[in-house]
């Protein structure tokens, strides 16, 4: 890939760890020293170089599964950085039928996040669950757990 490409997936995937699809707004969840940003969009709705770049299948019946944990600066003002952790996912249907969900670590300069790959139906609403555990904490890991409805084209 070259430099223009991996600039584009950088804001690309920066986006998805500020931006929930659907919503506009940020989602995200405090985890003591660390912050949980995390967000799902349609495959389609990324770039074909960036699906590529990621080996990510665009479909409109497949959508994504985006982490990033960012550890809060210890000062006033300090920006937080990236930050390493184990990140595992699962989304249960309103039928009961679960998916576990593969994430993999994705490392490109600055930024560190977590992706996982999904089929989705249209109007499918699904559960999801984000166990997280920051690398070198004490801490258990944190459990957090949102709804999102996908549409199908």
């Amino acid at each position: 890939m070259d430099y223009k490409q991996t600039v584009l997936a950088m804001a690309v995937m920066a986006g998805w760890m500020l931006v929930a699809t659907g919503a506009g707004a940020e989602q995200s969840e405090d985890i003591g020293d660390h912050v949980v940003h995390y967000n799902t969009m349609s495959t389609t709705l990324l770039p074909p170089e960036v699906a590529r770049a990621h080996d990510i299948q665009r479909s409109s019946s497949r959508a994504l599964l985006n982490v990033a944990v960012l550890k809060k600066g210890e000062e006033e003002g300090e920006m937080p950085s990236p930050a390493t952790a184990e990140v595992t996912a699962s989304a249960v249907n309103m039928t009961g039928q679960r998916r576990n969900i593969r994430m993999r670590e994705i490392t490109e300069q600055d930024a560190i996040y977590y992706i996982g790959t999904f089929r989705v139906h249209d109007e499918e609403t699904l559960d999801f669950t984000l166990r997280v555990t920051p690398a070198h904490s004490d801490r258990s890991p944190s459990e957090i757990r949102f709804r999102q409805q996908f549409f199908v084209d």
